[in-house]
Formats: structure tokens, C-alpha cells, sequence
């Protein structure tokens, strides 16, 4: 959640803010705003809404001079979206000016501290709280700004990604981070600050992935780095090779319809490199074959479409693998005080590698000495350098908020990761193998193939757009399947959707079928095909329009659905690659045909970095 941008260099710099904060929006956020330093003082400038209204305020930045300056979306926390709880905040008096991703939990208790000594708060926010208490430290001794950020650092409880001015040093942009993402690009005209990589990518490829509580100074021609104690460190760039196409919509109406005919090289760009000579090998696994026999039990921790995947893979690593495997949201592991076993591996899914609640379900993991494996796609990310191992799925530049590429992305992985335990176990020969690659490598093109074919249901789903309630059912992996194709739907689209086992229907959830009620039904697995089939006939008789999604050799099915989606034949295993193609789709018209913003959904944010 939230964005941060900083600049300073030989540029404007209100309007490379702009721009920087643009290319974050997929962060989700309620407000936004931008300080600069003109010169004589620093100026802020911030409003409620989206980026545009903070850009017509300033005509693009053009009214606001100066060549130093940071921006922030904010997504509200603390204190309801509005102009005076924007960020950027001010000291009292106006010559410190902050902006912050995360959460300050110790704020109320330094608030109160503070009022006793004389600061005067006019917002809500967490984030004022950081600016008055870097006032109070930094009147302690203003020739040492680094130890007023240091001496903060210390008293704050909480996640932080702080971007601050002084306006005492004209010159320089600081910077500090603690559990929320943070980069630094190098840049011929400058240097910037950002959340992510898209907000630098025009104006530079390397970039420095700051640690947790490291402290940044930027000026127009260093980068210099510290620790917690103020002694400076070095750090090494990294060459970022995305396209910056990457981050753009390519010619497509909306990032999300991008992303979903992106899903055929997502997928291809993820197992290729970790197939050589015939068989699965994932190098950064970095875990030996006895290692990896010693494994009696897997954890698999998610949250949301990556919490989907891990259900997913629970019945492919159960069924291929047979060795027990648990799924949790993340937002529960923790509290749940969970029983972890001594050869138990812990696998944490996350797009980002920021999202909060599973990074704390990494940390508890590893206090309790598991070994930790990351399933992430951003390099660098704080999941991906705690995590005793980490496997990227190299799906790219993410910008819509529901996901699509990056779930394809991970599911793969999975796959993989199934595929070498299941052999190294001795659940699979050489040929069982060889099979699995081979259906793995038919995928792309099978993507490909469901894609060409969207005309038709685009026509279906301009049917539902009115539609208030749509409910999906399968079983076994189906069911897995259909809570992924639920959440698309409700998320984009605002309307209610649930996901059911088939078998759970007729325990309530049937008296809400009535005449014309939407049903998708997900049937990709052979031997559950006639289980389904009387759960369809059980909503039909009951009124339900179903929809269903299934394989090609599924005959039997136009004997009960209003509607059918065949899908190509893959190995049931790897069927959810394909059967959510069409149901993202069908949930992406749905929502244009409405008129949402399918991109940013509102209330939802890309990453979520609170709890």
C-alpha cells in the first residue's frame, strides 16, 4: 500500500514526482500529495482523490519550482481520506516536511508525549507523529540530521518507508525503511527514491534495494548509505532489464486485460529456464536430495489469490507426492500459535515479497526453526532476502491490482516444486516425469488457445452485468479453482460471489439458488465428473443458469449446463492453469460492462503492506 517517490538533480522536480507517483497507482491509495523545496521553503501541495487532481492543482507540477522534492499516494490507516490527512506532514514549523509507507503502532503513546511537550497535531495520521518527533530531536542538534532520523528510528514501533526534507539542507533527500519496501535509483540528471521499480524505470535501470533500517542521503551527485548507528555502509546496484513497456498498457483498454494475454509467456518465462536435460532442476532451491527426503510435511502460507494457489497445491503435492501438506492465511498463522514439526518446510507465497501478514508468518516460521522457501516475484523484496531460500516466477511488472499473470506465475512454480519432490521421493519415474514436462510445456500454447476464444464469452458475460449474486462450485481441486474464479469476480466487479465444495451444498447453501441465479461450475477432474454433474442437477431443478468449465472429452456435460467452456486436455494436475483463463475473463468483462475501474477496484489496494 501507499507509494513513495523523491527526486533530487539538475530537473523539476514536481513534475518527475508526478510521474513517479503515476506509474504507482496499482499500490492502491485515497489521496495524494508532493513537497518541494522551492528555494526559500519547502511546499506542499496534497488533495483527496486520485493523481489527477492533485496534477490539475498544480498543472502537472509546473507551479510548484524547485529541483529536490518527494511525493506519496496514501492509502488511508489512520484518519479517514482528506486533504489534511495527505501526505506530505510538516514539522510545526514547516522546515521538516515527511511522507511514510506503513504503520507507526506506537503512535498515540509519542503523540501523547509529545502535546505534553508542545506540538500541536492537526491530522489524525500515524505519520504526523514522525514529523514532529524528527522536530524535536533535530532542535537537539541541527548540524546532525542523520542522528535526529536515527534517534526516531529507535523510539518507532511499527513498519515504516519514510522519504524526508529538511529544509535547513536544500540539497538533500533522506530516506529510511523498516518492513516496507524501499529502492534508490542512480540517474544522469539526479537521484530518486521510490516504493517500487516502475516509478524510477524512465529515468533509470540501477537501483539499490535498501535493507531494514538503513539510512539513505541523496543528493544530486552521491548516494550515501548507513546503518542504524550513522556508519556509512556500501551497497552494490542492481541492473533492473524490464522493458519499460513493461509498465505500460501495450495498447490494451485496461493493465489487467494486458496481464491476462501476458499469462502464455508468464508461464513460459517460468518453467523454461528450470527444466535442462529432461528434468526439473531449481537451482536456488539450494537444498540437497537428502534434505529434501527429510521433509515429511508442508506449510504452505498465502494470503488471498496466493493463499488460492496454496489449496491448489495441497491436493496436486498430497496426490503426487503423498506427504501431508497445510494450508494457512496467513493472517491467522500467527495467532493460532501453529504446531510446526522439525522436518516440516514452510513455503510463503506472495506476489510483492512485502505483503505484511505473511512476512510475519515467515519470521514466526523461522523462530521456530523451519526451514523457509519464498515463492515470490519481486527481486529483492523482504520475503525474498528472509527467506532461507527463494524461488522467483519472473512474471514482471504487475500494475493492475487483482492479479492474473502472477497467479499463473505461481502455480507453475508449484508445479515444478511438486514435480521435483515427487521424483526425488520416488513417487515418479523418469517417464512419469518426462510426461509432466511435456504437459507443462503444452500450456503456452494452450493459454494461447482459450485466449483467441474470447468473443464468444465476452458476449455471456454482458448478461450478467446486473447480476447481485453469482456463486461457483466444484470439488476436489475444482473447488479450489472456483474460489480463485470468486474472488476475480467479487473483487473487480463488485458483486457478491462465493465459492462452495460441491459436497457442502446441501448443507445450506442451496436454499440460496432461485430462478436465473448464475452457478459456474468447475469439472477439470475426471474422476469427480459425475459427483459435480448431481450438484448441477440439484441448483438446475432449483432455477440456476449454469455455467460450465471443463474438458474437452466431457461429453456428458451439455446434458446439464445452460453454457460450457471446454479447455484443452492437460494433465488434471495442472488443469487450474487453463480452467481460470476464461473465468478471469468472464470476471474482467463483467466489471468493463459495468463500468468499473478494473484496474485500481476500489477499496483494494496491490500490496498489502499492514496488517
Amino acid at each position: 500500500m501507499c507509494g513513495i517517490v523523491g527526486y533530487v538533480g539538475k530537473s523539476q522536480a514536481a513534475p518527475i514526482l508526478l510521474d513517479g507517483l503515476a506509474k504507482l497507482e496499482y499500490r492502491g491509495y485515497d489521496s495524494s500529495g508532493i513537497a518541494v523545496f522551492d528555494g526559500d521553503e519547502i511546499q506542499i501541495k496534497k488533495s483527496k482523490g486520485r493523481l489527477k487532481v492533485l496534477s490539475e492543482m498544480t498543472h502537472d507540477g509546473a507551479t510548484m519550482p524547485g529541483t529536490l522534492g518527494i511525493g506519496h499516494t496514501r492509502w488511508a490507516t489512520h484518519g479517514e481520506p482528506s486533504d489534511v490527512n495527505a501526505h506530505p506532514h510538516f514539522s510545526s514549523d514547516r522546515r521538516i516536511a515527511v511522507v511514510h509507507n506503513g504503520i507507526i503502532e506506537n503512535y498515540l503513546k509519542i503523540k501523547n508525549r509529545l502535546i505534553k511537550k508542545g506540538y500541536e497535531f492537526v491530522s489524525e495520521t500515524d505519520t504526523e507523529v514522525v514529523a514532529h518527533l524528527l522536530d524535536y530531536y533535530y532542535k537537539k542538534a541541527p548540524d546532525k540530521p542523520l542522528d535526529a532520523i536515527a534517534k526516531v528510528m529507535r523510539r518507532l514501533d511499527g513498519s515504516y518507508a519514510l522519504g524526508i526534507l529538511f529544509a535547513d539542507y536544500p540539497d538533500k533527500v533522506f530516506a529510511v525503511r523498516k518492513d516496507s519496501p524501499l529502492i534508490v535509483g542512480r540517474s544522469k540528471d539526479g537521484n530518486l527514491i521510490a516504493s517500487d521499480v516502475p516509478a524510477v524505470l524512465k529515468y533509470t535501470r540501477d537501483v539499490y534495494f535498501i535493507q531494514n533500517e538503513e539510512i539513505v542521503e541523496l543528493s544530486e551527485e552521491e548516494i550515501l548509505f548507513y546503518n542504524s548507528d550513522c556508519e556509512p555502509i556500501e551497497k552494490e546496484s542492481k541492473y533492473i532489464d524490464w522493458d519499460e513497456n513493461a509498465a505500460e498498457k501495450g495498447g490494451y483498454e485496461h493493465f489487467m486485460l494486458k496481464e491476462i494475454y501476458e499469462q502464455p509467456k508468464t508461464v513460459r518465462d517460468t518453467f523454461m529456464p528450470r527444466i535442462k536435460d529432461g528434468r526439473v532442476e531449481i537451482e536456488e532451491l539450494d537444498m540437497t536430495d537428502d534434505q529434501i527426503r527429510e521433509i515429511d510435511r508442508i506449510r504452505i502460507v498465502a494470503c488471498g489469490s496466493a493463499y488460492h494457489v496454496g489449496v491448489s497445491v495441497k491436493y496436486i503435492f498430497e496426490g503426487m507426492v503423498r506427504i501431508p501438506v497445510e494450508v494457512d492465511a496467513a493472517s491467522e498463522f500467527r495467532y493460532r500459535n501453529p504446531i510446526l514439526g522439525e522436518h516440516e518446510l514452510v513455503i510463503i507465497i506472495s506476489q510483492s515479497g512485502e505483503t505484511a501478514d505473511s512476512l510475519a508468518a515467515l519470521r514466526e516460521a523461522k523462530a521456530r526453526g523451519c526451514r523457509v522457501l519464498g515463492i515470490v516475484n519481486v527481486v529483492g523484496s523482504s520475503i525474498a532476502r528472509e527467506a532461507d531460500q527463494v524461488m522467483y516466477t519472473w512474471a514482471g511488472p504487475e500494475i493492475a491490482v487483482a492479479t492474473t499473470k502472477a497467479y499463473s506465475a505461481q502455480l507453475i512454480a508449484m508445479y515444478l516444486l511438486a514435480i521435483k519432490f515427487a521424483y526425488v521421493h520416488g513417487r515418479i519415474d523418469d517417464a512419469q516425469m518426462a510426461s509432466y514436462i511435456n504437459d507443462l510445456q503444452k500450456l503456452p500454447d494452450q493459454i494461447e488457445l482459450l485466449l483467441n476464444n474470447k468473443g464468444r464469452l465476452q458476449k455471456f458475460a454482458n448478461r450478467y452485468i446486473a447480476a447481485k449474486d453469482v456463486f461457483f462450485i466444484g470439488r476436489g481441486l475444482d473447488y479450489a479453482i472456483s474460489m480463485e474464479a470468486s474472488l476475480k469476480l467479487k473483487e473487480i466487479s463488485y458483486i457478491h460471489s462465493d465459492a462452495y465444495a460441491g459436497g457442502e451444498l446441501k448443507h445450506g447453501t442451496i436454499s440460496l439458488i432461485e430462478e436465473g441465479k448464475l452457478v459456474g461450475a468447475i469439472l477439470t477432474q475426471p474422476d469427480l465428473y459425475k459427483k459435480t454433474m448431481s450438484n448441477i442437477v440439484e441448483v438446475r431443478t432449483r432455477g440456476a443458469f449454469i455455467l460450465a468449465v471443463t474438458n474437452e472429452e466431457n461429453v456428458e456435460i451439455e446434458k446439464v449446463a445452460d453454457y460450457v467452456i471446454y479447455i484443452p486436455q492437460t494433465n488434471p494436475w495442472f488443469a487450474n492453469s487453463l480452467a481460470i483463463i476464461p473465468l478471469q475473463l468472464f470476471a474482467y468483462y463483467v466489471a468493463v460492462g459495468k463500468g468499473c475501474d478494473v484496474d485500481k477496484p476500489r477499496n483494494l489496494a496491490k500490496s498489502v503492506t499492514v496488517e
